[in-house]
């Protein structure tokens, strides 16, 4: 499922921009599908200006029913009637979507028979300052089995003693979900860390979920801002 939302705070309209001569939503789409990891892409979003671009180029869309403040809650109402097991949720502004790392994610799932995993998703190893400080880069941090302890906007951890050797990673705001963890996520009210550091995936911890964290080394490129539009063009071309 990709959701996608038209009113972005940061870059209003930013999938519906030019990228190589196709909105950036058509091209995360087509990335998505072109992975052939999945039973079924769609497209999930309140505008109609994004369904007619969807649709008008022969993929598949669902427009929400309901307002709502975030992704998840958006992916969570179009599966709720839906017969599916895991639900991988790409964001609408990552046109270099790679196969390798959404794959990384499915694997996960296969070998968790007991249900230990509610839900996983991506980070990348940082090391620039500028974007260890960037409150738009959100970072996590995690236990000794790769499950997130939190994520923040913040430098975490908090470099007092720069020799201790910390390591930094980037979370990627592409998950995979069991679809009673999304549902669960859907029913229960916003809590204050999530509301604090406007982050979804802090209310999967504040009630007990468990978000296994997988390592990748594809960057991509996340379309934010308007500079990281004019980033990806170079990158396009």
């Amino acid at each position: 499922m990709i959701p996608a939302r038209y009113a972005a705070s940061r870059f209003p309209g930013k999938l519906m921009q030019d990228l190589g001569g196709k909105t950036v939503i058509l091209r995360t789409y087509e990335a998505t599908v072109a992975t052939k990891l999945f039973d079924d892409v769609i497209v999930v979003t309140d505008s109609k200006i994004i369904y007619d671009e969807i649709e008008s180029n022969g993929g598949k869309v669902m427009m929400s029913k309901k307002e709502h403040d975030c992704g998840s809650d958006r992916i969570a109402e179009a599966v709720e009637f839906l017969d599916v097991d895991i639900v991988i949720n790409v964001q609408g502004d990552e046109p270099f979507t790679d196969a390798i790392s959404l794959a990384k994610l499915i694997d996960v799932f296969k070998d968790d028979d007991k249900k230990n995993i509610d839900l996983a998703s991506l980070m990348v190893h940082i090391t620039d300052e500028d974007e260890i400080n960037n409150p738009n880069t959100v970072k996590v941090v995690l236990d000794q089995s790769n499950f997130a302890l939190y994520f923040s906007r913040s430098p975490i951890p908090y470099p007092r003693d720069k020799n201790a050797g910390a390591k930094y990673y980037k979370h990627k705001g592409v998950y995979a979900f069991r679809k009673e963890a999304i549902l669960d996520f859907y029913r229960l009210p916003m809590q204050s860390l999530e509301a604090t550091e406007k982050l979804e995936q802090l209310r999967y911890l504040e009630y007990g979920k468990r978000i296994r964290m997988v390592e990748t080394d594809v960057q991509g490129i996340e379309i934010d801002t308007p500079e990281d539009l004019e980033r990806a063009k170079k990158v396009w071309k």
